[in-house]
């Protein structure tokens, strides 16, 4: 575990992200976080800049967003937090040169708990909503590039990924329909 600042770090399973713990300050009114520091996350081990936020709203549970990365030269690391409602957030190494190469992480993310998921650039990023009206938050490294967008499909039996929803009742858009599986990809990290 690692502290900076108000913020705890926790390693996963699998190199590379992180679970970032906000310390909440609550009083009769309700309660204050910080939600970013460059410094506190640099000292965390997260020195990434920031430089474009992104928001959604679902508003099925068993809506499933992903798997999605972004290949060089517009690669994207990602801060992901829940401000309503709950997800299971999921970040899955896909760098070929990696020991933990087609492994997962897997967390619940929750506006309660004041987690984040940090996914590091080399991994393909997904969630699955599990209440209605959920709203995730996250940060991102570097600008949408549509020419760099990519993705794996969501239910990749090699991957065996532990969504909370089986294919008939998740909501997803075309896109993530047709996303291709983890051993079909022609580009990405090496």
């Amino acid at each position: 575990m690692r502290q900076a600042g108000n913020f705890t770090a926790k390693p996963l399973a699998v190199p590379g992200p992180l679970l970032v713990t906000a310390r909440r300050f609550g009083d009769h009114r309700g309660f204050f976080l910080e939600t970013y520091s460059a410094r506190d996350f640099a000292a965390l081990g997260i020195p990434d800049a920031f430089v474009q936020d992104n928001h959604s709203l679902s508003a099925k549970p068993g809506t499933i967003r992903g798997l999605h990365f972004q290949l060089p030269p517009h690669p994207q690391a990602k801060l992901v937090r829940v401000l309503r409602g709950a997800i299971l957030d999921i970040a899955v190494d896909i760098r070929r040169s990696s020991p933990s190469f087609g492994q997962h992480v897997a967390v619940e993310l929750t506006a309660e708990n004041a987690q984040q998921l940090y996914v590091p650039v080399g991994f393909a990023h997904g969630f699955c909503t599990l209440v209605p009206d959920t709203e995730v938050a996250y940060k991102v490294t570097d600008l949408y590039a549509p020419d760099c967008d990519r993705g794996i499909a969501w239910d990749d039996p090699d991957l065996a990924l532990p969504w909370p929803v089986d294919a008939a009742q998740a909501q997803l858009s075309d896109k993530d329909r047709r996303a291709p599986r983890l051993r079909d990809l022609t580009q990405g990290f090496d």
